[in-house]
């Protein structure tokens, strides 16, 4: 039996590892829109989660998520600072006391997935208010860096 010269088998591997992460990538950003309009789903964290496999996977989807007028920031932010805007806290936060109380509400049996829910929710929101805020107030923290700083 012979095997491949060296490196003729590593294209194939390479080309499969690229879909897996351009698989991921479309995924994340998938669950990531919806749960704009799904209250208790983060948004967030999919969207990073997209644009990290989207730098192993898609430089075009990459460019795409880093320049988005809604997604650009919330990269850009994390990537200087690991930062969260005061504005997705407080979102994040009431979304998530909305689905508690959603789930109060609605599930009468099995009071225990609430309180699992709440414990879950507690320590989402607890370690996103860790997070420092970016630099500035207001619109400044969503603002995007200019492409060209006058006097560049």
């Amino acid at each position: 039996m012979t095997r491949p010269a060296a490196g003729q088998g590593d294209a194939g591997v390479r080309r499969l590892v690229q879909w897996g992460w351009l698989l991921l990538a479309y995924a994340s950003l998938a669950v990531g829109v919806i749960a704009i309009f799904i209250p208790g789903l983060p948004t967030t964290e999919f969207i990073l989660l997209s644009a990290w496999a989207a730098s192993r996977g898609s430089p075009r989807l990459q460019h795409w998520l880093e320049g988005h007028r809604l997604f650009g920031p919330m990269i850009y932010n994390w990537r200087h600072g690991r930062a969260v805007t005061i504005r997705a806290k407080l979102s994040a936060s009431l979304t998530m006391m909305l689905c508690l109380l959603i789930m109060g509400l609605t599930i009468h049996h099995h009071r225990w997935i609430i309180l699992l829910a709440a414990l879950g929710m507690a320590l989402g929101a607890a370690w996103m208010w860790s997070r420092p805020a970016p630099a500035g107030s207001g619109k400044a923290e969503n603002a995007l860096p200019e492409k060209n700083p006058p006097g560049a």
